[in-house]
């Protein structure tokens, strides 16, 4: 069992810092936290381990070679076995919708009147209201603030009067990996980038708001 951490850099552990677990391959799978790349470590189960050096933990000392034992946990692990990754199991995958997720795909921006606010002042618009045939899906859903949420109602932008300033769409498995993150460190931020489709809208509206 780890007993003591050791920074890396010299720096406070951020024990706190998800960890990016892919497959062999290299394909995004999920976030965990340190507890369960301890786990991944010890059985055996980590194919390698890629990106920056988080901390290291020491445990107890070893019977037979005198010395302690030390898993160092960086910011991203390949894990052997299968792929759980379903956006490439299934074509038709479609990652579940939620408000953190949804405000973060759309920058924490308004997609009315562009300006950006806390996730606490934004709020689910659905662009074709419900009473109009709209659906609570990732296509027709985009954040807005709660003044323009008010003043287009129950209409559609058009009717409103209201432009809407980009189409909203469905994250891939990748791209909904980034969403869930917390404190997505640089170099994960690369490595998820390099799997976002080349056309997503992600790559300008993160690159706009890491200037």
């Amino acid at each position: 069992m780890a007993k003591q951490v050791v920074p890396a850099g010299g720096q406070e552990a951020a024990l706190s810092q998800w960890v990016l677990r892919t497959d062999a391959s290299g394909m995004p799978l999920e976030w965990i936290d340190y507890r369960e790349a301890v786990r991944l470590h010890c059985l055996g189960q980590v194919a390698y381990a890629f990106g920056s050096r988080l901390y290291a933990l020491h445990g107890g000392i070893n019977a037979r070679s005198g010395r302690q034992t030390v898993i160092e946990v960086n910011s991203m692990m390949a894990t052997q076995g299968s792929s759980g990754n379903p956006g490439s199991l299934r074509g038709d995958y479609v990652p579940p919708l939620n408000n953190e997720t949804l405000f973060r795909r759309d920058a924490n921006l308004c997609m009315y009147c562009g300006m950006r606010f806390p996730s606490s002042q934004l709020s689910r618009d659905h662009v074709r209201p419900f009473c109009q045939g709209g659906r609570d899906v990732w296509n027709n859903v985009v954040a807005a603030c709660r003044r323009c949420n008010n003043q287009k109602a129950s209409r559609t932008p058009e009717q409103a009067g209201m432009q809407l300033l980009a189409v909203p769409f469905t994250p891939t498995y990748a791209e909904y990996i980034y969403l869930k993150g917390r404190r997505v460190l640089a170099d994960q931020m690369e490595y998820l980038l390099a799997h976002f489709p080349r056309s997503s809208p992600l790559h300008a509206r993160i690159q706009r708001f890491r200037q």
